[in-house]
């Protein structure tokens, strides 16, 4: 049986007391009331009993067993179903927590498949703010969904610093074949994010055009909110993509530049070394008759031209950045 983090009902922007499963219904019939109940991999046993308290859809029931659902929000009469995902970074890798949310009249029940940051944080904070979480159900589901967003922050910090590291690197010397790796695994891991928290817009989008009986028109507002989060999000992985890139171009072009200045330094080497094989080539050839093959400085005055005419095609190639 899935394990329950922590099951209470409130009212007024207090908490009252906590209960069990088989108390929701109870308590979230009575007005004034909501339940807020938090699981961690619930199974199908206790997904049956939540359907038989809060009489949940069970095409609801069905997708949360399920699981690996894309981020969504589907509507069930006056009941809200959410599937979201939190990002989580263990062992250098990227991983996605994902989480289902039941919201009706008198009750918020999320299920957490995964080790993610806990939302008992979420618990802490609405219950230091009672103004707010007198609105019930809507406060609670706008502060879930904020947290939800705000765990994409440190984990797109981390590959943007990660990133920049790689950009910095690049500029003193090579990428080597673990850097472009590395490089091409931070940019699929920014494209999941961005595929993971896109859908937040739409979502945040329709909670705040709905009309249910447990969201306050008041709370829109906060839904909009959201929204500004998942786009700020959204253009700072955008940013850090076009720096990965960028960066993979600049490697590639620093790379050619190199590669370059070498071909340039053999081009001019073998110039300079062609001068002395010419000459060598043609007084090595075997013909009787030959000009200064008699003279008796014949010998030191090509040695003299050959170092004469290498050392002005040095000087030439080195004026000129060849060498």
């Amino acid at each position: 049986m899935g394990r329950v983090v922590a099951a209470a009902v409130y009212a007024g922007g207090r908490k009252v007391r906590d209960i069990t499963l088989n108390e929701g219904h109870q308590w979230a019939s009575q007005p004034g009331h909501f339940v807020w109940i938090g699981l961690e991999e619930p199974d199908a046993q206790t997904l049956e009993v939540l359907k038989g308290q809060f009489n949940l859809h069970e095409l609801a029931i069905e997708d949360a067993l399920e699981r690996h659902s894309r981020p969504k929000l589907e509507t069930f009469g006056d009941a809200l179903f959410i599937v979201t995902y939190s990002p989580v970074q263990q062992a250098g890798t990227l991983q996605f927590i994902e989480t289902h949310i039941f919201a009706g009249k008198g009750y918020v029940i999320t299920c957490r498949n995964g080790h993610s940051a806990s939302y008992a944080q979420v618990r802490q904070r609405c219950e230091a703010r009672p103004l707010l979480l007198e609105h019930g159900e809507d406060f609670v589901l706008y502060a879930l969904l904020d947290f939800v967003i705000e765990n994409y922050q440190p984990v797109t910090e981390n590959i943007h610093d990660e990133i920049e590291l790689l950009e910095q690197r690049v500029l003193t010397r090579k990428l080597d074949e673990a850097d472009i790796q590395r490089l091409h695994c931070l940019r699929r891991e920014l494209l999941r994010l961005s595929r993971n928290i896109a859908p937040m817009l739409e979502i945040s989008d329709e909670l705040r055009r709905l009309d249910f009986p447990f969201i306050d028109k008041h709370m829109r507002p906060y839904f909009r909110d959201v929204q500004i989060h998942v786009n700020r999000q959204m253009e700072d992985l955008a940013g850090a993509r076009d720096i990965a890139s960028q960066t993979i171009e600049i490697g590639m072009l620093l790379e050619s530049a190199r590669q370059s200045v070498t071909q340039r330094k053999f081009a001019a080497w073998a110039a300079i070394l062609a001068l002395p094989t010419a000459i060598a080539g043609i007084y090595g050839m075997n013909f009787q008759y030959m000009p200064e093959l008699n003279w008796h400085y014949g010998y030191f005055a090509v040695l003299g031209t050959i170092a004469v005419g290498c050392s002005s095609l040095f000087a030439v190639f080195k004026r000129s950045g060849w060498l």
